[in-house]
C-alpha cells in the first residue's frame, strides 16, 4: 500500500467547476505523475458531486511534504483561483495546536495538568467542582459546547478591550454557564473549554497566547502564513461559502480571533502541511509527552474515551489513528494522521457544509490505486 499524508483545503460553488490546478513540490521526493493524476481525477469528481468551488491538496510521505496543489476557485465571484498561498480557516483544527502549547508548558514545569485551572485564571468563576487542564484537553471538563447546554455570559462588564484580542476577555462570553456534568464524569466536546485552555496557556506561559503560537510553533516550523482570524479579508484569503435555499452562497466574513485555540487560526495549505508533518516528526513535544497526548483518556469511573490530549485517538487498520475535525459557517476541516505508518490526511475547506471526510477518503483511495 502506498503511504502518504494528504492536506486539503476546499471552497464551494453553486455548480461544478472544472479543476484548475497550480502545483508546487516542497520537498525533494515528489509524488509520481500517475498518482498525481489519480488525485486530480478524484478531487475533480468530489468537487462536481458536492458543488465545491476549490481545494488545495498537499501530500506528505515519510513525514515530508512532497506535493501541494490548488484546484478551482478561492473566490467564485472574482474568479480567483486557489493557489498554494491561499489562506483557509482551520476552525477547530486550532485545538491540537492549543494542546501542544499546553503540553510544552507542562514539560517545562510551568503548567500542572492536574491542578485547578483557577490557579492560573482566577477570573473564571468557581463551578462547585475542580476543573483541571487535563480535563479541558480531553473534553471532560463539563463546560458546555455551543448548543448542548445553557450558555450564560459573565454577570459583569469586562474591562475595555485591548488593541489585540485576549482569551481572558473571551471568557465573558460563557463563564456564567453551568456545567453540564461533573468534571471527569464523561467526555463531551467543548469549544468553550478550549477558549478557557487558551487563557490558562496565556497565564502559565506568561506571554500572550498568540505570541506563544508564533514563538513555539510558527517560527520554528517556518509557518509564515499562520495567523489569527481577525475577520478583515486579506487578498490571499479564501472566501467562505454556505448553502442557503438549496444554493451555494457566499458566507458572511466573521472574526474568529476571540476563539484563539478553540478555532481562531488560519493558514495556507503549505503551512498546514508543515504542521501535520511536524506532529509526526516529533518536533513539538518529547516522545514521552507524545505518547500521553495520543493515549485515550479515561473518566473517573475508568471508562475509556475517544479523546487523547487535544486529539481524537483510536486503533486503525494501519495502527494508531490520530485525528481532529473543525467546522464553522465558512469552513470545514479534517486532520487524520497515522504516526506509526508515517502518513495521514489533513483537510482545509472554506465552507460549512462540505462532507470533507469524503474528499480525504477519495484522495487516499487515489493514492493507493494500483
Amino acid at each position: 500500500m502506498w503511504r502518504a499524508c494528504v492536506v486539503i483545503g476546499a471552497t464551494l460553488a453553486s455548480s461544478p467547476w472544472p479543476v484548475q490546478a497550480s502545483a508546487q513540490v516542497v520537498a525533494s521526493r515528489a509524488l509520481d505523475a500517475k498518482r498525481a493524476a489519480a488525485v486530480d481525477e478524484a478531487v475533480g469528481s468530489v468537487m462536481a458531486e458536492q458543488e465545491l468551488v476549490g481545494l488545495a491538496v498537499g501530500v506528505i510521505r515519510d513525514g515530508r511534504v512532497v506535493y501541494v496543489k490548488g484546484y478551482g476557485l478561492a473566490d467564485r465571484e472574482k474568479r480567483t483561483p486557489v493557489t498554494t498561498d491561499t489562506v483557509f480557516s482551520w476552525a477547530s483544527n486550532s485545538k491540537p495546536m492549543a494542546a501542544v502549547l499546553a503540553l510544552q508548558l507542562a514539560e517545562t514545569g510551568k503548567l500542572d495538568l492536574d491542578a485547578d485551572i483557577r490557579r492560573y485564571v482566577p477570573e473564571f468563576p468557581p463551578k462547585g467542582a475542580v476543573i483541571t487542564c487535563r480535563q479541558l484537553l480531553c473534553h471532560q471538563s463539563g463546560i458546555p459546547h455551543y448548543t448542548n447546554g445553557k450558555i450564560v455570559p459573565a454577570d459583569r462588564t469586562s474591562e475595555a478591550p485591548r488593541d489585540r484580542p485576549d482569551p481572558i476577555l473571551s471568557l465573558d462570553r460563557f463563564s456564567g454557564s453551568p456545567l453540564i456534568f461533573a468534571p471527569g464524569e464523561k467526555a463531551e466536546y467543548s469549544s468553550y473549554a478550549y477558549i478557557l485552555l487558551s487563557a490558562v496557556v496565556q497565564r502559565a506561559g506568561e506571554q500572550d497566547f498568540d505570541d506563544q503560537v508564533k514563538a513555539r510553533i510558527a517560527k520554528p516550523l517556518r509557518m509564515s502564513s499562520l495567523q489569527l482570524d481577525r475577520g478583515t479579508p486579506e487578498p490571499d484569503w479564501a472566501a467562505g461559502y454556505r448553502k442557503g435555499g438549496g444554493q451555494v452562497v457566499r458566507a458572511p466574513e466573521e472574526a474568529n480571533d476571540w476563539k484563539f485555540g478553540a478555532g481562531g487560526y488560519k493558514s495556507n495549505v503549505r503551512d498546514f502541511a508543515r504542521w501535520a508533518a511536524a506532529l509526526m516528526n516529533h518536533k513539538l513535544v518529547s516522545p514521552k509527552t507524545e505518547r500521553k497526548m495520543w493515549t485515550p483518556q479515561v473518566t473517573k469511573g475508568g471508562k475509556a474515551t475517544e479523546y487523547g490530549l487535544g486529539f481524537a485517538v483510536e486503533d486503525g487498520r494501519q495502527g494508531l489513528k490520530v485525528s481532529h475535525n473543525g467546522s464553522q459557517i465558512e469552513t470545514t476541516t479534517r486532520m487524520v494522521l497515522y504516526p506509526k505508518a508515517g502518513h495521514g490526511v489533513v483537510v482545509l475547506c472554506n465552507c460549512g457544509f462540505a462532507k470533507i471526510g469524503e474528499v480525504s477518503t477519495a484522495v487516499y483511495s487515489a493514492l493507493n490505486r494500483k
